[in-house]
């Protein structure tokens, strides 16, 4: 009865990507329901006590053996054996629970016959996509009291067991086979987020983890539940790649622990530093966590600089999408430097590079942006220039610590990347460490600047002179003015100083005056 009842159901609606959702197929119009109990809640898994076959009420039908030879071939189909005996064919997911949490899976099958003479049964057989494992019932017709010929029969067959999100290939033929009359469906069981297969099947229990950071010293408590209590149970840290690859934290909970807890230390914070746990059974299903799946900080210090080969290279310890631009700091901001994009998954590469500390890297996410700055502080190869006045001449020197090449030009100091074409000269420091540059005395002028840039690398930053004191009067009022106003800071000092000291005002200017 509950069969009949279920296939007048079936008949009337059409399941979309299992999910729960049902189209009547009523008046030609479809109409989506969502439905949350009982026989349309699509997520849930009927339990069984026991397997077998059953059929239509007044139909008794026997399990006879796979291995009938007369079935393994087809035969020519007699002309008043209707093309459609074969109506229709139902599979869904059935659960056996021998042990609670101990379940496993079995392929219902609901066969639709139309009574035929030349019909004595039907076979219907599975196959594993993935093991080629076949599996076959071969139902014969017994008895059939009251039915008469085109009447349907309902066959269900539910013992053919299968495994957690397995791609399965159902064939149904009759009995005897005749040629091009058959049924086949592909079905894809349910995996381990099916809230029924997840809580009774051992391959999907793989318990449950809770952890508590430590980052002073650099640990993670991780604590283990909801696990089979006869298997001990792994616990690791890994970085999430395409697999999750082991960074060699890993420690195992025996089952007879209590506290079902353990340390592991970690490196460094990661997006994709994850934990991951599995029970110790074969073909355990593991869980993973990631905890710092949003700290992005530390994915950008993997910055390297080899002085030699002058190349500047980042690799990302984690995968990750990122734009990476060269980039020039000035004012708290970064001015991207044109031509240096670099969109390559998870590294950068910029050969000859020439150091500066304010030559940044610049990445780009989904999540934001990050700089770093892996010259603004160490020793690495660098180069300054300045000005000398000599001789009616103003002598720009430049002095590097490497052999190099250098381009010097005169530039409007309102106009950074604007120069003066026909005002350019070129410098090579060779061994001496240095290299001179001549230039007559009307570069004196407040909007005219000097501009050195190193052109023999393919990435670097100018240096850039104003205001060049172009007489030695000129420079000597500059100093004066400088040291006046180291004068002054003193005297400001020294007289705090006696403030602090609750001096008198006489002692004051007295000790002023002897600074002075």
């Amino acid at each position: 009865m509950y069969t009949e009842l279920l296939l007048r159901v079936r008949e009337d609606m059409t399941f979309y990507n299992r999910k729960c959702s049902l189209c009547w197929k009523n008046t030609g119009s479809r109409v989506l329901m969502i439905f949350f109990i009982g026989i349309a809640n699509c997520h849930s898994i009927r339990r069984i006590r026991n397997c077998g076959i059953e059929c239509s009420q007044g139909v008794h039908c026997k399990n006879k053996p796979s291995y009938d030879i007369f079935n393994l071939f087809c035969r020519t189909a007699p002309q008043s054996l209707i093309p459609n005996v074969l109506d229709n064919l139902e599979i869904s997911t059935v659960m056996k629970c021998p042990q609670p949490n101990r379940c496993s899976l079995h392929l219902e099958v609901i066969g639709t016959v139309i009574l035929n003479d030349y019909v004595r049964g039907i076979e219907i057989c599975t196959m594993s996509l993935s093991s080629q494992q076949n599996q076959c019932m071969h139902v014969r017709f017994i008895k059939i009291k009251g039915k008469k010929s085109k009447h349907k029969i309902h066959v269900q067959a539910n013992c053919f067991e299968v495994g957690v999100s397995e791609y399965v290939f159902v064939t149904m033929k009759t009995v005897p086979d005749y040629c091009g009359i058959k049924i086949s469906k592909e079905y894809h069981v349910e995996d381990c987020n099916n809230k029924d297969v997840g809580k009774s099947i051992l391959p999907c229990l793989t318990g449950k983890l809770q952890y508590e950071i430590n980052e002073e010293k650099k640990n993670i408590i991780v604590s283990v539940s909801n696990i089979p209590e006869e298997y001990d149970y792994n616990v690791r840290l890994c970085l999430k790649r395409f697999s999750c690859h082991d960074t060699g934290a890993h420690a195992l909970i025996k089952k007879d622990n209590s506290t079902k807890s353990v340390i592991l230390e970690y490196s460094e914070i990661l997006p994709c530093l994850c934990i991951e746990g599995w029970p110790l059974f074969p073909d355990s299903r593991r869980v993973r966590i990631c905890p710092f799946q949003n700290d992005f900080d530390n994915l950008w210090d993997h910055i390297i600089y080899n002085p030699i080969t002058q190349d500047l290279a980042w690799k990302s310890a984690c995968p990750i999408d990122a734009t990476v631009n060269l980039c020039m700091m000035k004012d708290e901001k970064c001015q991207t430097i044109p031509d240096s994009t670099n969109v390559k998954q998870n590294q950068a590469l910029y050969n000859q590079v020439d150091t500066h500390p304010k030559l940044c890297m610049k990445f780009t996410t989904e999540k934001g942006s990050w700089v770093r700055c892996p010259f603004e502080s160490g020793v690495f190869p660098a180069w300054g220039m300045k000005t000398i006045y000599r001789d009616e001449m103003i002598q720009i020197k430049i002095m590097s610590s490497v052999e190099a090449k250098f381009s010097v030009c005169i530039c409007n100091r309102t106009q950074h990347t604007s120069c003066d074409n026909q005002r350019h000269a070129s410098v090579y420091v060779g061994n001496s460490g240095f290299g001179t540059l001549n230039l007559t005395k009307d570069i004196c002028n407040p909007n005219i600047c000097v501009l050195g840039l190193r052109v023999d690398v393919n990435y670097s930053l100018p240096v850039q002179i104003c205001d060049i004191p172009c007489n030695m009067h000129q420079k000597k009022k500059k100093s004066l003015l400088k040291s006046k106003a180291r004068h002054l800071t003193k005297n400001e000092f020294h007289q705090r100083k006696c403030k602090k000291k609750g001096l008198s005002k006489s002692k004051r200017r007295c000790l002023t005056e002897t600074v002075s």
